[in-house]
């Protein structure tokens, strides 16, 4: 049966394990270097205890190792891939072909979705370099990714949920540009969130202090199966900067989406152990978001911009019907609690938010009615109760095993097999005496040896005719004994798996690669050349001289997001933000937009 993979980020080792927990079957995680999230680092101790808590559960843990590598980092970066493979890590996600001119530890590789994975020519390459699995890019549509899956044999990433960056991955150079905290490096300053005015070529004003570079969040969880029988086997969430309670949310909300279709499909299952029980209903309109947009993936392109704000708006409650002097009404289904956080966007389409201090009936008291309107909509960008919830143990994990219960004159065995046909064997001398009421003492050994206090849920078979009276205390000991040895079992079983780069000469078939290749040092130049490539300009983090670099490959448009496209008008536009300009070039032809920073 093929295996599906739900994949989920972690800043830390605690929200790695909260993943584990509700559901994910792998986790991503940076280490104190070279991530693409420059604010979540982890040492290797930790990381180390991550992967020790999710093989528990034959989960995986990946490493990122995602950025552009600069020449005296090169050794750092390979002792980060050693110390990955030594510590237990199920694989690296890296964006520079260096590593692959490395002598590295048989250790599988990702190819990081800054890797500009497109086409299927170049997953093609990829996939002959020596990667195992290519994360594509967020662009593309079904069709596109069921092309690229005829005709590879490679494990195919796609991104399902989370924040979405305007530019094709690993293709943007803004940030670099105007603050020189580059994306590729894990320090993007985010300039796609501010506010532009978008101006024409004679200076004329067509719209004014939006944020038309900042796009509303993916949400895929209508299209899995979609992805599924396109070819996609690992779904991903992003976040590794989001909190427990985005985390815990999210990845419970797709677990159960993933799980109602393997309950269905019996040609697939999931590619780890357990079971996970909520405390809570999952819900993603309670966990960060801009507004969703499923972005292109059935090929269509439609509003995919968040042009009001970059921030989380929360859940739609309903439009306010009363204005009173100290309170409002609002006509909604829903029920706001004493704590909430709402906002609204005010006659200016400036977001305003304010706290509610109390609810009487169906009057709302909010710590400040400033800008506050009849038909204005409001949102919930904070549930007390909800947020309340999630500090508290919202799931917990089981794997399922078996244990039979069998006697003899001299011996008790015990018999434990889980759902990975891991077994061992306990046995115990003969301590109790023929019980007086069989009945009551074989409920007596099922009820204490199918206690949850581990890892395990254990059904208990008795496989004895005479049954003996065993005090309680005893048969405890021996169900934490043999819970003790079956999760040996399953850690001593567990397989890393191995892989191993033979370098070969596979052409790229381009004989010439500019800055957007990202080549930042000569184990990346030198992998390229021996790939056929023959002439090779640095990266853009090592040389930005030359005018009118593109600085963002986009295939969101801003004039058809604005309803101003129109055939065959492609003049340029342009950005204005504190004095800095950016100038848009179009090419209605692919319909795709480029951005240039302007002298």
């Amino acid at each position: 049966m093929q295996k599906l993979e739900l994949l989920a980020p972690a800043k830390n080792i605690e929200l790695g394990k909260a993943a584990i927990d509700h559901g994910a079957d792998a986790v991503y995680i940076g280490a104190k270097r070279f991530g693409a999230r420059e604010a979540a680092a982890n040492s290797i101790g930790d990381i180390e205890k991550l992967v020790k808590y999710a093989h528990r559960y034959y989960a995986k843990v990946y490493i990122t190792e995602n950025t552009v590598l600069y020449e005296n980092e090169l050794e750092q970066a390979r002792q980060l891939a050693v110390d990955a493979y030594n510590i237990g890590c199920d694989a690296l996600i890296i964006q520079d072909m260096a590593l692959l001119e490395m002598d590295l530890p048989p250790l599988p590789l990702f190819a990081s979705t800054q890797a500009n994975n497109q086409t299927t020519e170049h997953v093609k390459f990829l996939e002959k370099a020596g990667f195992d699995r290519v994360i594509l890019a967020r662009e593309l549509s079904l069709k596109q990714i069921a092309e690229i899956a005829e005709n590879t044999n490679i494990e195919l990433e796609f991104f399902v949920h989370g924040s979405l960056c305007v530019s094709y991955s690993g293709q943007c150079y803004l940030s670099c540009a105007l603050t020189e905290r580059s994306a590729n490096r894990g320090c993007c300053a985010q300039p796609c969130r501010s506010t532009y005015d978008l101006i024409d070529k004679n200076g004329k004003i067509i719209v004014k202090n939006k944020h038309l570079l900042s796009l509303k969040d993916l949400d895929l969880s209508a299209h899995l199966e979609d992805l599924i029988n396109a070819g996609i086997s690992s779904f991903k969430i992003e976040g590794r900067l989001k909190d427990a309670s985005y985390v815990k949310n999210v990845v419970a909300y797709y677990r159960k989406r993933l799980d109602d279709f393997l309950n269905t499909n019996s040609d697939y299952k999931k590619a780890s152990s357990g079971a996970t029980t909520l405390m809570f209903e999952p819900n993603i309109d309670l966990s960060f978001s801009r507004g969703f947009t499923n972005y292109f993936i059935d090929g269509k392109r439609k509003k995919t911009a968040s042009l009001d704000t970059a921030k989380s708006v929360g859940e739609e409650i309903g439009k306010i019907k009363h204005v009173a002097q100290n309170y409002f009404v609002v006509e909604t289904e829903k029920t706001l609690q004493n704590g909430d956080g709402i906002c609204f966007f005010d006659k200016y389409e400036i977001l305003c938010g304010t706290r509610i201090n109390s609810v009487v009936g169906e009057k709302i008291f909010p710590l400040s009615m400033k800008n506050l309107q009849e038909e204005t909509k409001i949102f919930r960008s904070y549930n007390q109760l909800f947020g309340k919830a999630m500090k508290q143990k919202t799931a917990f994990r089981k794997i399922e095993a078996t244990i039979n219960f069998t006697t003899d004159n001299e011996k008790i065995v015990l018999y434990a097999t889980d759902e990975d046909e891991n077994s061992v064997t306990f046995e115990i001398l003969q301590i109790g005496d023929i019980a007086q009421n069989a009945e009551l003492a074989v409920k007596n050994i099922i009820k204490n040896l199918s206690k949850a206090d581990s890892i395990f849920s254990f059904k208990v078979n008795i496989c004895s005719s005479q049954i003996q009276f065993y005090q309680t205390s005893a048969i405890n000991e021996w169900r934490r004994k043999i819970a003790e040895l079956l999760l040996v079992e399953r850690e001593k079983n567990y397989h890393q798996k191995e892989s191993k780069i033979n370098k070969n000469d596979i052409l790229l078939n381009k004989r010439k690669l500019d800055y957007t290749a990202n080549i930042a040092n000569s184990l990346s130049s030198q992998f390229y050349k021996r790939h056929g490539v023959q002439e090779i300009q640095m990266a853009f983090e090592i040389d930005n001289s030359g005018e009118n670099k593109i600085l963002m490959f986009n295939k969101y448009c801003i004039r058809h997001e604005l309803g101003l496209c129109k055939h065959g008008q492609n003049e340029d536009l342009f950005l204005l933000n504190n004095k800095q300009r950016l100038r848009i070039s179009f090419d209605c032809k692919i319909c795709e937009m480029r951005i240039i920073k302007c002298d």
